[in-house]
């Protein structure tokens, strides 16, 4: 009797350390569990000079806001420097180009549908492209990255966005973007 215990108990520790061992470990972000760790990962920071004041507007308001409170409605299409530095003058990384539409009534927040056109560096002739939800008074708002081309065919992450600057009374900003896509 008691050596079949030692041999139940043997094949229960046994069989106990085997799907410990075929279970994947726990990786930043979770990444091993959900099957992703051998895809490489990239991060990108650089600077995303929003410029809606003239001369040389880079973002452009194509339809008028329905209320001038809440800009709701209000939709502009955007070509925006993107840069290493905060300083206009800054080594070049890019362009977002798209559009963001402000659709919140109550609180400003906006659809913000863009491709990041990397025109410099290593990612020349690349594109993220990101689609989301942009609270711009927000301290850290983030937004998906839904896909690319180049280098990021077949992308996915998010971008956390932090106002650098911001002039209300030109409603110019300088934002700041850290990217991370699985590619």
């Amino acid at each position: 009797m008691e050596a079949k215990g030692v041999v139940v108990i043997t094949l229960v520790l046994s069989l106990a350390a085997a799907a410990g061992a075929a279970r994947p470990k726990e990786t930043t972000m979770g990444l091993t569990r959900r099957g992703l760790a051998s895809e490489p990962m990239t991060h990108l920071h650089f600077y995303f000079h929003d410029k809606v004041s003239k001369p040389s507007p880079t973002s452009v308001r194509v339809v008028d806001s329905v209320d001038s409170e809440s800009l709701f409605g209000s939709l502009y299409v955007m070509d925006d420097a993107l840069t290493e530095g905060p300083e206009p003058e800054s080594q070049p990384v890019g362009w977002a180009q798209g559009m963001y539409m402000s659709t919140g009534l109550a609180k400003l927040g906006l659809l913000q549908v863009m491709n990041l056109v990397f025109t410099h560096g290593p990612y020349n002739g690349s594109v993220v492209t990101v689609l989301g939800r942009n609270g711009p008074f927000g301290n850290v708002r983030e937004m998906p990255v839904i896909g690319g081309t180049g280098t990021f065919r077949f992308s996915r992450g998010y971008a956390q966005l932090k106002t650098h600057t911001l002039d209300l009374k030109k409603n110019d900003a300088i934002v700041e973007y850290n990217v991370y896509i699985m590619h």
